[in-house]
């Protein structure tokens, strides 16, 4: 019998054009479009205003419960809180999205296709931290240094493609990060660890302005009495409601100075 053998070249040749294959098929898989939510149709909104839409991402939920302290969930906390910056923002006439509305498991690719359907709007993910030490304390708020653009969700699956995805510098988000975590440490007057660059999914798979506030240390003995208060939990709020107010406001007026934010 006559054998056919490839070479070596060729042979590395149709291994290339078959993962080639393989992430167009991904990408006419993710670039098809998906039946918009009702409930992402905002429709009445001052056409003067940054966005028009504030989406607030309370972390963990369902079997994913998140740090645990003393029989105290973060996934329960955290609902708390987003609800809270809900009603402050809502009072001030702003729009806002909960990714979900009650202890559900919502995964992270569900929760950026969620917030990529929105349009004109910015994201708050809201965290509790945890920690091996039981000193640590303080909030930290996160962003990610780039975000892919061209496609939303292929990059954090096949990295060879990352430069496909054309990341952009994410200025936006450093910004609303630093309004949030300066109203935040006002508010509650806890340690200042700062704002930090990190590509988690739900900031770096996302369109909009995103960012990620870790609130506190649930396993850290000077927050998880705080955190634990009704009342402290409202000052979070506040502080992030604050921080989403006035960073549109310095954007507004920086649009109508002609300035770049």
């Amino acid at each position: 019998m006559v054998r056919f053998r490839l070479s070596t070249g060729a042979s590395e040749t149709i291994a290339w054009l078959g993962l080639l294959l393989m992430a167009v098929s991904f990408l006419t898989l993710l670039l098809t479009p998906e039946p918009f939510s009702p409930r992402l149709i905002v429709s009445h909104y001052k056409k003067a205003e940054p966005f028009a839409l504030v989406i607030l991402d309370p972390g963990h939920g369902g079997q994913d419960s998140g740090a645990i302290a003393g029989g105290v969930l973060e996934k329960d906390l955290t609902l708390d809180i987003a609800q809270r910056v809900g009603r402050l923002l809502d009072a001030q006439g702003m729009m806002t999205l909960l990714t979900r509305n009650g202890d559900s498991y919502v995964s992270l690719g569900d929760r950026a296709r969620l917030i990529n359907r929105a349009d004109n709007a910015v994201v708050v993910s809201i965290h509790l931290n945890d920690g091996l030490r039981p000193d640590v304390s303080g909030i930290e708020t996160y962003f990610a240094a780039q975000q892919a653009t061209g496609i939303p969700l292929i990059a954090s699956w096949l990295p060879f493609l990352q430069k496909v995805a054309n990341p952009r510098p994410n200025l936006e988000s450093q910004s609303l990060a630093q309004f949030i975590q300066q109203q935040l440490v006002a508010r509650t007057q806890a340690v200042n660890r700062g704002t930090k660059a990190q590509q988690f999914y739900v900031l770096a798979n996302v369109r909009h302005p995103a960012v990620l506030v870790e609130g506190g240390f649930l396993t850290g003995k000077n927050d998880i009495g705080k955190l634990a208060e009704a009342n402290y939990r409202e000052q979070l709020a506040m502080g992030i409601a604050d921080g989403i107010l006035k960073y549109r406001d310095t954007v507004k007026a920086l649009a109508g100075s002609g300035a770049s934010p």
